[in-house]
């Protein structure tokens, strides 16, 4: 194969693969199957040539095409780093790829904290009538009791927090060829993440207040629901990265994959200090719970 041998300039030719078109097959399927998972759950149907394809079906399997993309694909990019396929050239592309994943992911949550900030700065907007009814013309809305932010939201800002150290701890371990270092930073820091996502299901477990109930729960949900789940996601990052340090794939010289999971956790978890401050300590109702 074209891509075996030891390259000799700054690039090299990939073998052929099949994850770019799987991935975007897996990616459409998944996308339609949300739209009929939706309709689904509105009691509505979907028919596609005289079939109605409404549920969780199509979503299923889009959602296990895309991930067994990701696996596979991520897997042949660490081979390819492992043989030495990746060239200073090749590491600062994978560098700006990175960058701007977590550049769209930071717009992401911006269109969450737009959503949340244009009802809660403005809830007495006298041309919305419907908002203005549902909000009662404050924020929070009066029927809503907010959770304490110094209770549980605190206890999970300083479980992110504690984390963000321990994943620094881990980098710089790693940075000194220290193994047993790195093996017990990427341990705290996937147990902390494991530990944050179990009090976030608690806590919704315990919410007054519902999705669906209120003009209040949208944006919370929408905005808190999907940090937790990156924050599974950084989780399930970092703890690949854990299996990595423990079959020593990572040295000081060449260890990208676990730089570019720090970099992710450390967005997480900057994310999660604007939503602790927004959303939990700057729009707590009077009374809370």
């Amino acid at each position: 194969m074209a891509g075996a041998a030891k390259p000799n300039h700054d690039y090299h030719i990939l073998d052929p693969s099949p994850w770019p078109i799987v991935g975007s097959v897996g990616a459409f399927v998944m996308m339609f199957g949300a739209v009929a998972l939706m309709r689904w759950n509105s009691g509505s149907s979907l028919e596609v040539g005289g079939v109605d394809v409404a549920g969780y079906g199509l979503f299923a399997v889009g959602l296990a095409i895309v991930v067994t993309t990701m696996i596979g694909w991520w897997t042949d990019t660490t081979r390819e780093s492992l043989r030495g396929d990746h060239t200073p050239v090749v590491k600062l592309h994978l560098r700006y790829g990175m960058i701007l994943f977590i550049a769209s992911e930071v717009m992401f949550f911006v269109a969450w904290f737009w959503a949340y900030f244009d009802v809660a700065l403005f809830p007495d907007v006298i041309h919305q009538p419907a908002r203005l009814e549902q909000t009662g013309g404050v924020w929070p809305p009066e029927a809503i009791e907010t959770f304490d932010p110094f209770h549980l939201p605190l206890f999970n800002t300083l479980i992110l927090l504690l984390s963000g150290t321990t994943v620094t701890w881990a980098h710089h371990a790693l940075l000194e060829n220290d193994r047993e270092g790195v093996l017990w930073g990427l341990v705290a820091t996937v147990g902390l993440g494991a530990l944050f996502s179990v009090v976030q299901v608690y806590e919704y477990t315990h919410a007054t207040f519902s999705f669906s109930g209120s003009i209040y729960g949208g944006p919370f949900f929408m905005a808190t629901g999907f940090h937790g789940f990156h924050v599974f996601v950084g989780t399930v990052f970092l703890a690949v990265c854990l299996w990595r340090a423990y079959q020593q794939q990572f040295t000081a010289q060449r260890h990208f994959g676990f730089e570019a999971a720090a970099w992710y956790w450390h967005f997480v978890d900057v994310v999660w200090l604007f939503l602790f401050i927004a959303i939990y300590v700057w729009g707590a109702s009077p009374v809370t719970h």
